[in-house]
């Protein structure tokens, strides 16, 4: 797959793929983006409620959702399992060439950006005492998602004109189920059909404002009873 490194509007890097005519992140800022998607409406709604926190990103990519996850572990001492979805992991010299040194500036945060990266496949690894990454070689479709186990839910497929087997109803049910209770599935996309496969799904569904360059955002939440 021929890939095309893209500055975004907020400096930070992301990857085009001219097949698909599709970017990784957000052209308005992918380190704004994230930071306001999953971490802000995803695990910082979370960890205001708990401290051992299970995480599924479904689309590891650049590890942008991973590395910044990393910072509430560490600050919060939350116990975070992230296991994360990717089927076409990128290569080293891709993952150097995003220069994400520009803008994380926390020199030991790079040192676990590259540990993320490095880690072995299909195999918990203990990061930090906080966090341990579980990058699984599988398609959302293949995984085999453990029941009401999950908290947070990162969403973080390509758009759904792009990747459609993806966000169907079969693959929201799976991952209703996937979902603990009061756990919620965060994503960037503000579609009216993908919303009303939530809907239907089981999710409670929440519009909230989204990040730069976007109106809404939307986080499916599980209810507890």
């Amino acid at each position: 797959m021929h890939l095309e490194i893209r500055q975004t509007k907020d400096g930070s890097n992301t990857l085009y793929v001219p097949d698909l005519n599709e970017h990784y992140h957000s052209v308005h800022g992918a380190l704004q983006e994230s930071e306001h998607v999953f971490i802000k409406h995803g695990l910082e709604y979370t960890v205001a409620q708990k401290k051992d926190i299970k995480i599924l990103e479904v689309g590891f990519g650049t590890g942008l959702n991973a590395i910044l996850t990393f910072p509430m572990a560490l600050a919060q001492k939350a116990f975070i399992q992230y296991d994360t979805l990717e089927k076409h992991p990128l290569p080293q010299e891709v993952v150097q060439e995003l220069h994400f040194e520009k803008f994380i500036l926390n020199p030991e945060l790079l040192e676990y950006f590259q540990m993320l990266h490095q880690s072995p496949w299909n195999e918990p690894v203990d990061i930090i005492p906080y966090f341990t990454l579980q990058k699984i070689h599988e398609t959302l479709e293949e995984f085999m998602a453990p029941s009401a186990y999950y908290d947070v839910i990162y969403f973080d497929a390509f758009a759904p004109e792009k990747q459609p087997e993806l966000w169907t109803d079969a693959m929201f049910e799976k991952l209703y189920r996937a979902t603990r209770p009061g756990g919620v599935l965060v994503t960037y996309c503000a579609k009216g059909s993908f919303k009303r496969s939530l809907k239907a799904a089981g999710f409670e569904v929440e519009a909230l404002p989204g990040p730069p360059g976007k109106r809404e955002m939307t986080r499916g939440v599980k209810p507890v009873a």
